[in-house]
């Protein structure tokens, strides 16, 4: 661990003499973002964001270095720190710290360090929170309830008793499925502090990026960390929301055999079955499996009883947010042995002799032995996240005024997103004519 400052405040990272390296990678990203850099170049111009303080709580990687670019170039003061122990690439944030970004993150976090980081972004007081799974406003509002647990101390012992911070918060946005569901709940419990963004709702998110995205991450991620073969394999995916839909179609398009979905939700099942794929349970699909990928956002989608059905040698990794979809103290306990055979593969060994191989811990897989989205997807997302926060700044006072809830982006500000997208692809749609648009109106309003 380095502490790259003079008063070892700014940033907390693994290696400040990564910074060439990292400004290279940073180089690439920002050239298949496009959209995201036509805003930073009107942020130059108008400066949206001066004086704003952003407390992110997100991956750090070489695609949300661009999105830190635009906030800067928008003129804001911006406090990072990971939104996952295993995601940060060491080269990223020694580039942005070289910038002025105030980053604490490093690869492979124990959950002190995690937790700690967190509080350097609290401490900060910002004045809008950018989230990836909701661990930076949880930790805001246990402060301000007055709430304690382990992790909520780490955060005291950087911030001290302060429980006001909440207070100098506008508004936020959230990134991820897992993320809106938490806030959501608050916000149904009538607990939720201040209005966020629900980034992840918005199409040029969840259509994109958690399709494409995760779909050709999640794969990504597995083949690195094994470097096995997807063609001829049984491959199962547990849930067929977005991302679920993404992995199934790339590991049905890398010639798997069989691909298996499994749900809980009647809709999600018959669509898995419309786009030919088999549908089954999982205590019956883990006994064929030869690989099984969670997607769901909920608990123990692998647990006990099909550990004990899996056939030898199976893979299992996980690209939900959290790393509980695995239910891996039932695994430690039906295991006789624990080895790591690669850098991102455990091998547990049964008592009956078979072996089951658990992929980056049971994290985000994509993250954890890959790098992630690619970056033209996080173009639309991050260029969401970046007008989210334009948008909080300009609309604060109508953002409290309507109560502490989840709020969606508005629609012109997506469909600008999606236009702007095509446009830089070369992509080329029509137009109505006037006789299109007053037939379209006349039917939508039935006159």
């Amino acid at each position: 661990m380095t502490i790259e400052t003079e008063t070892g405040e700014n940033y907390e990272i693994k290696d400040f003499s990564l910074k060439d390296e990292g400004l290279k990678t940073m180089q690439w990203a920002e050239s298949r973002m496009p959209v995201l850099q036509l805003i930073k170049k009107r942020f130059e111009e108008e400066k949206p964001l001066k004086g704003v303080r952003i407390g992110a709580c997100l991956h750090v990687t070489k695609e949300t270095s661009q999105l830190c670019e635009a906030w800067l170039a928008g003129g804001a003061e911006i406090y990072l720190c990971a939104s996952n122990p295993l995601s940060t690439q060491d080269e990223i944030p020694a580039a942005l710290a070289s910038k002025g970004v105030h980053v604490y993150a490093w690869k492979f976090m124990d959950a002190e360090g995690y937790y700690r980081s967190i509080g350097n972004v609290i401490k900060a007081r910002p004045n809008i929170t950018i989230d990836d799974g909701a661990d930076l406003v949880s930790i805001l509002h246990k402060l301000k309830r007055g709430e304690t647990d382990e992790e909520v101390e780490i955060v005291k012992k950087v911030i001290g008793n302060e429980t006001d911070i909440i207070d100098e918060v506008w508004g936020g946005a959230e990134e991820t499925t897992t993320g809106i569901i938490r806030l959501q709940a608050m916000a149904d419990d009538g607990a939720l502090l201040y209005p966020i963004m629900a980034t992840n709702s918005s199409p040029c998110k969840n259509l994109y990026d958690n399709v494409y995205g995760t779909g050709q991450s999640t794969i990504d991620g597995i083949l690195r960390a094994t470097a096995d073969l997807i063609a001829s394999k049984v491959f199962v995916v547990g849930g067929y929301g977005h991302c679920g839909k993404g992995i199934a179609m790339r590991a049905k398009g890398l010639g798997a055999r069989r691909v298996i979905i499994t749900e809980v939700e009647p809709h999600a099942a018959l669509q898995a079955v419309m786009e030919g794929m088999e549908v089954m349970s999982m205590h019956e699909a883990a006994k064929f499996a030869d690989i099984i990928v969670t997607a769901t956002g909920c608990k123990d989608v692998i647990r006990k009883e099909h550990f004990e059905v899996m056939k030898d040698g199976c893979l299992i990794a996980n690209s939900g947010h959290f790393n509980v979809e695995i239910n891996i103290p039932d695994l430690e306990a039906l295991s006789t042995n624990k080895t790591q055979i690669r850098p991102f593969v455990e091998q547990f060994s049964l008592s009956n002799g078979r072996k089951i191989n658990l992929l980056g811990e049971g994290r985000l897989i994509n993250l954890a032995a890959a790098e992630g989205h690619p970056p033209e997807v996080m173009d639309l997302s991050f260029s969401l996240q970046a007008l989210a926060s334009e948008y909080i700044v300009k609309n604060k006072e109508d953002l409290a005024k309507m109560g502490e809830k989840v709020v969606q982006i508005p629609e012109d500000i997506d469909d600008n997103v999606a236009y702007l997208k095509c446009e830089t692809l070369g992509v080329k749609l029509d137009e109505l004519t006037p006789e299109q648009e007053k037939y379209l109106s006349s039917w939508r309003t039935g006159t």
